[in-house]
């Protein structure tokens, strides 16, 4: 947690390439599919890139690119509320939090493809629901759901 913690709050992004192929070599053991592929990174607000200065997401994202051989789509999944940070809310909050916090440009056909959603630190999984749910709204058929870390306490 310590890398992923200064990656995201130190700005150590170089960490990220480490970091992202270690995700993908993890990934390729249990993913049936990587043609055709689509990695998505979850999507930060406008507002907190801009206070960031990076997605650690997308950074992570691009990394595992190369090993899986996938396409990146970082522009169809958005982040349209400004939510607070999930860290220190119980689980029913963070669920809360990210209800409706998610659309998707229409900008790419994404009826019947599969995604690889990315993201850092999962704790309760509400992120990557709310991600996934707005994915198959759109067509997706299938969304597999991949996080550096998990937290302990949440998860179930």
């Amino acid at each position: 947690m310590d890398a992923i913690h200064q990656m995201k709050y130190a700005g150590k992004t170089y960490l990220a390439d480490s970091l992202g192929p270690l995700m993908a070599s993890f990934a390729i053991k249990w993913l049936d599919i990587t043609e055709g592929l689509f990695i998505m990174p979850v999507p930060l607000h406008p507002k907190r890139l801009r206070e960031r200065g990076f997605n650690q997401a997308l950074l992570l994202a691009r990394a595992i690119i190369p090993v899986l051989g996938a396409e990146l789509d970082f522009l169809s999944l958005r982040r349209i509320i400004y939510t607070r940070s999930q860290t220190g809310l119980n689980s029913e909050e963070r669920e809360k939090n990210v209800q409706r916090a998610f659309t998707i440009a229409k900008q790419r056909e994404l009826k019947g493809k599969t995604v690889l959603l990315v993201d850092d630190v999962a704790t309760t999984g509400n992120t990557m629901n709310e991600c996934a749910r707005i994915l198959k709204k759109a067509g997706v058929e299938r969304v597999f759901c991949l996080a550096l870390a998990r937290t302990a306490g949440y998860l179930h």
